[in-house]
């Protein structure tokens, strides 16, 4: 069995204890939560999940199958594999210890499209967005100001066509809370 990262999507009638529900599937086949996102959707009433968690695929199907069969859920979809979009939101701070510093911070900022939205006299917070490489690659650009503190979001995601043959999408009948 080989553990890979999944990109998961679930759909779901906005109730108390549904994510407290979706959460604990997860855990109790060992997942690592290691992103996590919820927001309204584009339908009054109705949530989207995006969870980010390492596994192996045969458990995680068990997982997908489980999930449908929670009252709320109304459709799970696995991105792994497809063609889909990704981004997450990160604000990070960081140390100005010279005009040089502050010159070369914000060049960089400028090469990775990140927006300064907070300025101090020794600080600089800005606001990136991006997939998890862009992420990462301005943080380790950032680490040698030193990074005083950071915060990210969990990761959004959405298939590129509803058609794509490669998105394990699964539809659940809803039952009444």
């Amino acid at each position: 069995m080989s553990i890979h990262k999944h990109v998961v999507s679930v759909t779901v009638r906005d109730r108390p204890g549904v994510l407290v529900r979706i959460a604990g599937l997860f855990a109790r086949r060992g997942f690592n939560i290691e992103s996590l996102s919820v927001a309204q959707s584009e339908a009054s009433g109705i949530s989207r999940t995006t969870f980010v968690v390492a596994g192996e695929d045969d458990t995680l199907e068990q997982v997908e199958k489980q999930l449908q069969k929670l009252v709320n859920v109304i459709k799970v979809v696995d991105h792994t594999g497809a063609a889909f979009v990704d981004r997450e939101l990160m604000l990070l701070k960081v140390s100005v210890n010279t005009p040089e510093d502050r010159v070369e911070i914000r060049q960089i900022a400028q090469d990775f499209r990140a927006r300064i939205v907070d300025v101090h006299r020794d600080v600089l917070i800005f606001e990136v967005t991006g997939d998890e490489g862009k992420m990462n690659a301005f943080i380790e650009s950032m680490q040698p100001f030193g990074i005083i503190e950071l915060v990210r979001t969990g990761r959004i995601a959405m298939t590129r066509s509803a058609a794509d043959p490669k998105v394990k999408s699964r539809t659940a009948k809803v039952r009444a809370a």
